[in-house]
C-alpha cells in the first residue's frame, strides 16, 4: 500500500470508499444487518458506504428527478426547466431514449428489423420475464423480497475467473452467489451487459467485460415509483500509473513488489490492470431501467433506458450526485436512486450456456 501520509485527506477517503470492493483483504468492519434474502438462502452481510443523510439529500433527490424525466411526459414536466436542461446535456444514450412514435407502447413493428434495432427493442420492451419481474416490484410496493425470492436458491461459488484466486482477490460481496430461477432473466441481463460493451465505443468509451474493468451492476428499486432498474460502474479498478492515478487499491488492481532505493522506496507493477485513467472515467456510470408501470392504472407509461451519466467536471451529475470524496474516481452511488437489493456480476465463463456468466451477489 502507498503509505496514508503521501495521500490527501480527501484522496484517501475517496481510495478507501470508491469502489465496491476497494480490497480482497481488508477486514469486513463496516457491515450492514442481514440482507432480506429468503431464510434458506445462507447469504453474508453486504458491505455498504456510509449513509450521508437520514433525510432526502440534494444527491437523492436530483436522482430522482433524473428517473423522472425517463418516466411519463407528467413525470418529466415536474422537473424544473433549468435543471431539466442541466441533466439533458450529460446523458449519453446507448439506445435512442424512446422508440419510434409509428412503433407505440409494446407494438413491435411488422417491418423487417436489423441487429440495431431487435436490439433497441429488447431494452425498450425487454422479453415478457424482464416485464413481469417490474410488474411485480410496482405491485408489491418495492418489496426487494419480489427480486430475491426470484432467485433459484442453489448455492453457485463465484468462478476463479482472470486468476482471481492466484492474486487473492474477491471482486464480490460475497463468495459465493445465486442466479435467477427463470433461465430468461440471466440470460437477459447478460445481454445488457453485453450490449454495453458493443455499444459504449459510439459514446467515446472503450468497456471490457474483465476484472478490471467492467464486470458488476447494483440492482434497484427507484424511490417512489418502484422502477426496476440498474447501475452498472465500469472503470473499476484503474491501472497504477505513477502520474496519473498513483494509488495501490490492492489485490484486485495488480501485484506490485516493492525495490528498496537509497533514496526513497519505489513501487513497480509487475502485473495487473490495464485500464488507464483518463477522462473515460466521466462515463464509468451507466444507467438501465426497466419500462416504468403506473401503480394506479397498471399500464406502462414509458419504455427501458440504457444510458451513460456523464460525470464531467462542471455538470450537474458532478456536482450533485458524486460526493466530494470520490470525485476522482467519478463513483455515483447507487443507493441515491431507491433501495439496493442484490448486486448483477457477470464473468466471462469459457464455453458458459446462455445466462450463466451472470452471478448474483
Amino acid at each position: 500500500m502507498i503509505p496514508s501520509s503521501n495521500l490527501s485527506p480527501k484522496f484517501a477517503v475517496a481510495i478507501a470508499l470508491s469502489f465496491s470492493l476497494t480490497l480482497a483483504s481488508s477486514s469486513h468492519s463496516h457491515l450492514l444487518s442481514q440482507p432480506k434474502f429468503p431464510r434458506n438462502l445462507a447469504v453474508k452481510p453486504f458491505f455498504f458506504h456510509p449513509s450521508r443523510h437520514c433525510s432526502p439529500s440534494d444527491a437523492q433527490i436530483l436522482a430522482g428527478d433524473l428517473l423522472s424525466l425517463f418516466g411519463s411526459k407528467r413525470d418529466a414536466g415536474r422537473v424544473p426547466d433549468d435543471e431539466a436542461r442541466q441533466l439533458r446535456a450529460c446523458l449519453r444514450f446507448l439506445v435512442p431514449p424512446s422508440p419510434p412514435s409509428s412503433m407505440g407502447r409494446l407494438k413491435i413493428s411488422s417491418k423487417p428489423r436489423g441487429k440495431m434495432e431487435k436490439e433497441n427493442e429488447m431494452v425498450w420492451w425487454p422479453p415478457l420475464p424482464v416485464m413481469e419481474l417490474a410488474r411485480l416490484a410496482v405491485d408489491f410496493g418495492g418489496d426487494p423480497g419480489i427480486i430475491q425470492r426470484a432467485l433459484d436458491p442453489t448455492l453457485l461459488p463465484v468462478p476463479d475467473v482472470e486468476g482471481l484466486k492466484k492474486d487473492k482477490c474477491q471482486l464480490t460481496r460475497t463468495p459465493n452467489g445465486y442466479r435467477f430461477a427463470n433461465k430468461d432473466l440471466n440470460s437477459y441481463f447478460e445481454f445488457i451487459f453485453e450490449l454495453i460493451v458493443e455499444r459504449a465505443p459510439s459514446m467515446g468509451i472503450n468497456v471490457s467485460l474483465s476484472r478490471y474493468d467492467f464486470f458488476h451492476g447494483h440492482l434497484f428499486l427507484a424511490s417512489g415509483s418502484r422502477r426496476l432498474g440498474i447501475l452498472f460502474h465500469a472503470r473499476e479498478y484503474p491501472a497504477f500509473e505513477k502520474e496519473k492515478f498513483p494509488y495501490n487499491m490492492g489485490f484486485c488492481q495488480t501485484v506490485f513488489v516493492q525495490r528498496r532505493q537509497v533514496l526513497e522506496p519505489d513501487l513497480l507493477q509487475v502485473s495487473g490492470s490495464n485500464v488507464l485513467y483518463d477522462d473515460s472515467m466521466n462515463l464509468r456510470n451507466i444507467l438501465w431501467l426497466a419500462p416504468l408501470l403506473s401503480n394506479v392504472t397498471k399500464a406502462w407509461l414509458a419504455p427501458g433506458i440504457l444510458v451513460a451519466l456523464d460525470a464531467h467536471p462542471g455538470g450537474i451529475i458532478n456536482q450533485k450526485l458524486v460526493p466530494e470524496y470520490v470525485d476522482l474516481v467519478r463513483t455515483i452511488y447507487e443507493d441515491d436512486f431507491g433501495e439496493v437489493v442484490v448486486d448483477v456480476n457477470y464473468f466471462n465463463i469459457d464455453g458458459a450456456a446462455p445466462g450463466e456468466r451472470i452471478f448474483i451477489c
